[in-house]
Order: C-alpha cells, then structure tokens, then sequence
C-alpha cells in the first residue's frame, strides 16, 4: 500500500499497487461507495492486462484513504486530489480505467490535467446529471437526502437498501464523503461530464451492459470517436459479472489487443 498527502490539511489518498515493467502506469478508480481494491484486483492480473505498473486508488473518503469531513467532494475535488497523487507516484499520461462515479472523476481528470491521462476506458460511467429520488439505492437515492438527514438517519437506511455486497465497501466511507460526492455526482458538472468526454482528443472505451440497450446519446458518441462496447452477461459491475469480457475489452481499449 502506498500514499500521498492531497490536501493541506494532511488528508492522504491511498492505493495498492502492483508492480509492472510494462509502460504506461494503469489507474484504476472505484465507483460511489465502493473500493478498488475488491473491484479490480483480479482484472489488474488477468493476464491479457498483467504486466503494467497497476494503481488501485482509493479516492479520498472511501475505502483505504482518508475521510475527512472539510472537503466539499466535488467531481472537480476528486479529480484534483487524484492528480496530487498521481504526481507524487510520479505516474504521467496513465491509462484510467474507471468504474461509475469513478468514471465521471476520470473524465474530469483528463480535462483538468490532460498530462496525466493518455486513454480512458469507462465502465458503466455517469455521464450525465441525475435527479434524486428515493428510495433508489444508489446515487440518486442518496443525494435525495440533506446531509443533516443522511447523517442522521440516511446513512443506515442506505444500508437496509443496498444489500450486503456493496456495503461491505460503502460502510468504509466516510458518511460526509459518501453523501457530498452523491449529490455532486447527481448535479453533474458544467459543462457535462457527457459534453467533457466528448471534447476529449484521447483514445476513450465506454463499456455498457448489453441488456440495458443503447445508452442515451450513443450515435453521438460513437460519432465523437469513442468506442462503445455492450458486454453480454452482466450487469453495472461488468468487470465482476463477467471478467473474462471486461478483460478483454478493456485490453481492446489500451490498444493490448
């Protein structure tokens, strides 16, 4: 496990990581409530993605890295605290693989600090602003809260909601961090994280689950240049329901395969 202090406050994020003679650096971020570690370390080894230097990064407020409660947790905030500490892993023009509400912070990542991101590969990401509404079990559901009533009473009725996998991850997060980074996500970013992915000049993979269809706005998507793939036999968490295609097309997207 290793480190970097992201805020002048001291808060550190941290990450696993595995070593790799293969260049470029790999990134891989977690999606709401989750920890990378548990969501991506078989994929980090299988062997059509082995071989490069791996960092599964935790963002600040979830899984290993700090909770602190002074940070608005905003897509903007993540991205930047990312940055530090990609900076510090001295880890340049990485390839982000990027579940989620990770996916949102990657895109945001690559227009921010174009320096540290050379390709994107998305899984399921949000791209576009969500309304909150209960009682749904993940982003909108807890965006629908005030912080006052997540803290007080939200927090474990998520819990009630979401079922024992994903908990496993989001008890690790911070309630301030989990809540924040839930209504930001939700509100989305200006422009879009949709309108960002878009203007992007980098290569850039969207994986999606099959069964859902077509995403909104695909056409123009692909039109834009970005790969979209629909992965059979999965659901949101492609890369745990059916890791054999998400290894593979992932490779396909680092240009592995």
């Amino acid at each position: 496990m290793k480190n970097a202090q992201v805020t002048a406050g001291g808060a550190h994020i941290r990450w696993v990581e595995i070593p790799g003679s293969t260049a470029p650096t790999r990134l891989y971020l977690h999606g709401l409530g989750a920890s990378s570690g548990p969501y991506f370390t078989a994929s980090a080894v299988h062997p059509l993605l082995a071989g490069s230097r791996s960092l599964l990064m935790d963002m600040l407020g979830f899984g290993i890295s700090d909770r602190p409660a002074d940070v608005d947790y905003t897509l903007e905030a993540h991205a930047d605290a990312i940055a530090v500490a990609l900076r510090s892993a001295d880890a340049y023009a990485t390839d982000v693989i990027a579940h989620s509400m990770g996916g949102a912070v990657a895109i945001v990542l690559a227009a921010r600090h174009p320096d540290l991101v050379a390709r994107l590969v998305l899984v399921d990401a949000n791209l576009d602003p969500v309304a909150p509404a209960r009682p749904r079990p993940g982003t909108s559901g807890i965006a629908a809260y005030t912080e006052e009533e997540f803290l007080d009473h939200g927090r474990h009725e998520v819990r009630d909601r979401v079922g024992s996998h994903w908990w496993s991850t989001m008890r690790l997060a911070g309630p301030e961090a989990l809540h924040r980074s839930a209504v930001h996500l939700a509100r989305g970013t200006t422009p879009t994280m949709r309108e960002l992915l878009l203007e992007l000049k980098i290569p850039r993979t969207f994986l999606r689950p099959e069964s859902n269809g077509p995403l909104p706005g695909e056409n123009g998507l692909v039109a834009a240049g970005v790969r979209v793939v629909p992965v059979p036999e999965c659901g949101h968490n492609i890369m745990l329901d059916n890791p054999e295609a998400f290894a593979r097309e992932t490779a396909r997207g680092l240009g592995l395969a």
